[in-house]
């Protein structure tokens, strides 16, 4: 690919992903640009690195098999406090406690997930579907056959993964018990 093609494709990868609002796969992104699809990732893989160097807000990260250009971690406080001006939400503690345990624990019953939380869970389900960030997965074996939850593929965008295997370990969450208050 000539030098000159080559940062006119990149520049044209990089607009495609701004002016999208969905996430956009190397295949569709090569089909648009004309190149092939290694061409595309390679060119995608440099404007991430570009991105990361430079002292901007912006990033672009790769997300379960997709690319998008979304805003550096550092500066997420100015965007909350524009989506609050605009009436947004964000997550409830009891929604953010149920979906870390669907997280980790998928695929994951209603009832599990109140064994694990020692309350109903039926709020903080409903606010996490209603927002796309779980999903039934399908039915367990056994009495009354129970709804299966996991997350999906907005769950991945929402906190900037590119898979499951991104999540921070459990033990980071672990708080060790002082040691007087152990025996």
């Amino acid at each position: 690919m000539a030098v000159l093609f080559r940062e006119q494709v990149k520049s044209a990868l990089e607009v495609l992903l701004f002016v999208s609002s969905e996430p956009l796969s190397v295949q569709v992104l090569a089909k648009i640009v004309e190149v092939e699809a290694e061409d595309a990732v390679e060119l995608l893989q440099e404007l991430a690195v570009e991105y990361t160097a430079r002292p901007g807000g912006l990033k672009l990260i790769e997300v379960a098999e997709t690319w998008q250009m979304c805003t550096k971690p550092e500066f997420a406080p100015y965007v909350e406090r524009l989506y609050k001006q605009r009436g947004g939400s964000g997550l409830s503690r009891a929604a953010v406690e149920t979906l870390a345990i669907i997280a980790y624990r998928q695929p994951v019953t209603r009832a599990e997930l109140e064994l694990i939380r020692g309350v109903k869970v039926d709020s903080p389900i409903n606010t996490l579907l209603e927002r796309n960030l779980i999903e039934e997965k399908g039915r367990r074996e056994g009495p009354g056959r129970p709804v299966l939850y996991g997350t999906t593929l907005e769950f991945l965008k929402y906190f900037g993964l590119k898979d499951l295997s991104q999540l921070p370990p459990l033990e980071e969450f672990l708080v060790d018990e002082p040691e007087d208050e152990k025996e």
